[in-house]
């Protein structure tokens, strides 16, 4: 018996209006999130992951189409109108967002805009709302909740903000909760802290949940699989410590590279990846990646490798790396 995808992704294409015609930003991406499995989505700015998820969570720009399918847990949501996709968005399907300061409102308290999400999701009664606003702000390990649902966004830290995020997403038990860099601008302790309480409640509700950053040393820490994505496409998927241990595509070995280690040099400069990744409506016809691949040849820069591979492990690259 095949059970269904919490998140099944088949053939996503994101394009933006522009002067001189549609700008490519997501490529034909496909994935599947299994129930309380952790993927993690990795990438250099401007790969395409944000606005995958934006595209599945029906929040693009007016200047976007979206083409494909997005089906959670069975539902089409590509194309779904807005009382539809109100059903899922905030109770079974969340998203925290890359910065906490702007994503909350500023004027309402913490309280207030805990409360709201019970309160339309769930048709909770005031007080039901603020006592259960309350009791998930301690689990998210905030040491006086109470306190916190009487202040403003701008009397948190940016830990406590993205702690405050995480605790929104949770209110309505959600099968899948999709992370979009949680731990940006926020020092590298907290950054460790948020992503121990990712990881831990992820075990406590039993939900999926999907990491999306540009550091693969942050994703390895919570994922079980990881997608790493270049120019809008999805260039590897593989489990995380297959990844680790041995990248098949070269951008992903590359990034990599670039991780810096507690027992390498103290005074070594950190590996760089050369170049630049390329804007989305200057894709070449082969790979994108060739122009800052030392591996390329004219064959990868004339014909685009396709994503293959087993089941578990897949590289779109005419030349992997070797193991």
């Amino acid at each position: 018996m095949t059970t269904t995808p919490t998140l099944q992704i088949d053939n996503l294409s994101v394009n933006f209006a522009g002067r001189q015609g549609p700008i490519p930003a997501v490529r034909e991406v496909s994935l599947r999130v299994a129930g309380a499995e952790s993927i993690g989505v990795v990438g250099e700015s401007g790969s395409g992951k944000t606005q995958l998820f934006m595209a599945a969570m029906g929040l693009l720009a007016g200047n976007a189409t979206a083409s494909g399918s997005v089906r959670f847990e069975g539902q089409e949501l590509l194309g779904a109108s807005a009382p539809v996709l109100n059903r899922f968005r905030g109770s079974r399907l969340s998203m925290v967002f890359q910065d906490p300061m702007t994503s909350l409102t500023p004027h309402l308290r913490i309280g207030a805009q805990l409360a709201e999400v019970l309160l339309h999701h769930r048709d909770a009664t005031r007080t039901a709302a603020w006592s259960a606003a309350r009791d998930m702000l301690r689990r998210v390990r905030i040491a006086d909740p109470a306190h916190c649902l009487q202040q403003y966004p701008h009397q948190l830290s940016g830990g406590m903000r993205q702690r405050v995020m995480i605790a929104m997403s949770l209110l309505c038990n959600p099968a899948l909760v999709i992370a979009d860099e949680p731990t940006t601008a926020l020092d590298v302790t907290v950054q460790v802290q948020i992503l121990d309480l990712l990881r831990s409640l992820r075990s406590e509700f039993g939900m999926a949940l999907i990491l999306v950053s540009h550091d693969l040393t942050v994703v390895a820490r919570v994922a079980d699989r990881i997608l790493v994505m270049y120019a809008g496409r999805v260039v590897e998927a593989s489990p995380a410590a297959e990844l680790w241990r041995a990248p098949q595509h070269h951008y992903s070995a590359e990034l990599l590279k670039c991780a810096p280690s507690l027992s390498g040099p103290l005074l070594a400069r950190l590996p760089t990846l050369a170049g630049q990744a390329p804007r989305p409506e200057e894709v070449a016809a082969g790979c994108a990646f060739a122009p800052r691949c030392a591996a390329a040849t004219e064959k990868c820069r004339r014909e685009l490798p396709e994503l293959r591979g087993s089941a578990t492990r897949q590289v779109a690259c005419h030349y992997p790396v070797s193991p």
